[in-house]
């Protein structure tokens, strides 16, 4: 049995290490000091406490998330009932801790990606440069679904897509990379990223269940997210207004993030509204409100492109508001993130984006992308398909862990099955070694056992690249799993970044 020091020695999260289920326990002055010197003062803390304690503060933050709401709707599945079911993201009590140089390095490689990924997006709708310089193939953007044609020739202000932008992360094994343990980025979220709300709840629940946690520890703040959110939003303003008014967009209460729209709305102070809410005249977009029409400038959207104008996209939306688009592409009301910007953040244009940021910024990458197999090349392909059993195979459209294989996890039947799949359209799936997603050390029913996490830090793009130091960190609570995301069994836990 691997012991407590050891564990925390390979925080946070080295690669796929078999661990055994572990206890609580005193720890001594030799084991401490085989502990990594960021997590050594929380090592020494949780090793005091008895389990009886850490489950009945288990079962106080379920209790608290429950009362207020913070649950998700998990579409397809029905409870006995057969009406949709509603969760609870589970909550780990065991923060990840980044000590302050590695986020520092973190942060400025998700400003230098972020800001290559928007310069793409307008070159894309724009001068096409990257496609004549061949660097990516013109056949990836034309022929992708997510490309917009309506977006060709806008502008949009600041030239910015992308203002609020999700990026996946992962850590790679001590030894390998820079400063240790490399960062790598798993995927790019720039449509509509969700789960910032969780991470806020996450440290709001843990400074109130831990608080001698917080004076012991210097954390870094994350709480004021919402200022910085609305901070970007206005700064997206269109030039014809010097007050904007902001609104968050919603598909409506059974969109499984509608806990979270509402939350910012409520955090930033300002309006929930739904598409039926707004309408356009005299090419403005108005929200009706009890005092009659008040015009609208920034929509914080959370609806997908297909439903946010049923006279420009799908004809059958009642999610959106008609005229939308011709409001936005006349530069009278600004969409944050814009239309189309879901071309970027497509599997399939994913393992281009190191080539991108050298050839808008004329730097090296400071994140490396996981290796990727693109199975509509000839080798990647009779690579991924001899190797099926060792990878995780995406669709390029895929979200929300569906639409995956994960080899080692998977029986031959759902291996042969998959193969089908691949064999049959190819250019829809990529894959990648499962040796990505690495492990962090998780409080479970039978004490602390590694579990695979991942990492979602949030980028705001307005006239400035911010962040908050940390993000979401997610966590696969099936024993063995490498699927993270909250529709197939996740949890999440808190992110500390220490300030020194």
């Amino acid at each position: 049995m691997q012991k407590f020091d050891e564990m925390f020695a390979q925080l946070p999260g080295d690669g796929p290490v078999q661990f055994q289920t572990q206890s609580m326990g005193g720890m001594s002055q030799s084991q401490v000091q085989g502990v990594r010197d960021h997590y050594r003062t929380y090592a020494q803390w949780l090793g005091r406490q008895p389990q009886e304690m850490m489950r009945s503060r288990r079962e106080e933050a379920e209790m608290i998330f429950r009362r207020v709401g913070i649950t998700f709707a998990v579409y397809g599945a029905k409870d006995e009932d057969g009406s949709g079911t509603e969760r609870l993201i589970p909550f780990d009590l065991i923060p990840r801790i980044i000590p302050a140089a590695e986020w520092r390095w973190m942060e400025k490689g998700l400003v230098q990606r972020v800001t290559a990924l928007n310069r793409f997006i307008h070159d894309v709708y724009h001068g096409q440069e990257i496609l004549k310089a061949g660097v990516v193939p013109r056949e990836q953007i034309i022929g992708n679904t997510q490309f917009r044609q309506e977006m060709v020739g806008v502008t949009v202000p600041n030239h910015i897509y992308s203002h609020i932008a999700g990026v996946d992360i992962v850590r790679a094994p001590d030894g390998q990379g820079k400063g240790g343990g490399e960062y790598f980025v798993l995927e790019d979220n720039l449509r509509v990223p969700s789960g910032v709300s969780y991470m806020l709840e996450d440290r709001k629940m843990m400074m109130r269940l831990f608080p001698d946690l917080f004076s012991a520890h210097q954390v870094a703040p994350v709480m004021h997210y919402p200022d910085l959110l609305l901070e970007t939003l206005r700064a997206s303003a269109p030039s014809t207004t010097d007050d904007p008014t902001v609104v968050v967009l919603t598909p409506g209460m059974y969109n499984s993030a509608y806990f979270e729209h509402a939350f910012l709305a409520q955090q930033m102070g300002v309006e929930l509204v739904e598409g039926q809410d707004l309408f356009v005249k005299d090419n403005f977009c108005y929200m009706r409100t009890t005092r009659g029409p008040r015009r609208v400038d920034v929509i914080y959207r959370r609806v997908d492109d297909d439903f946010l104008d049923p006279l420009a996209f799908r004809p059958n939306s009642t999610l959106g508001t008609a005229g939308l688009l011709n409001v936005y592409r006349a530069g009278n009301v600004s969409l944050c993130n814009a239309v189309g910007t879901g071309i970027a953040d497509d599997k399939s244009i994913y393992p281009y984006v190191p080539k991108m940021i050298e050839f808008y910024l004329g730097e090296k990458p400071m994140l490396s992308n996981v290796p990727t197999y693109m199975c509509r090349v000839k080798d990647d392909l009779a690579y991924v398909l001899a190797n099926l059993k060792d990878l995780v195979v995406k669709e390029v459209h895929g979200a929300g862990g569906y639409g995956m294989l994960v080899g080692p996890a998977s029986t031959k039947q759902e291996i042969e099955d998959f193969r089908k799949h691949i064999e049959a359209k190819p250019e829809g799936y990529i894959a990648q070694p499962t040796l990505a997603l690495s492990s962090c050390p998780t409080f479970v029913e039978k004490g602390i056992a590694p579990r695979h996490i991942d990492l979602r830090p949030f980028v705001l793009s307005g006239k400035d690249v911010q962040m908050v130091p940390g993000g979401l960190t997610r966590v696969a609570l099936k024993e063995g799993s490498l699927v993270v995301n909250s529709s197939q069994g996740g949890g999440t836990k808190d992110t500390w970044v220490l300030e020194v």
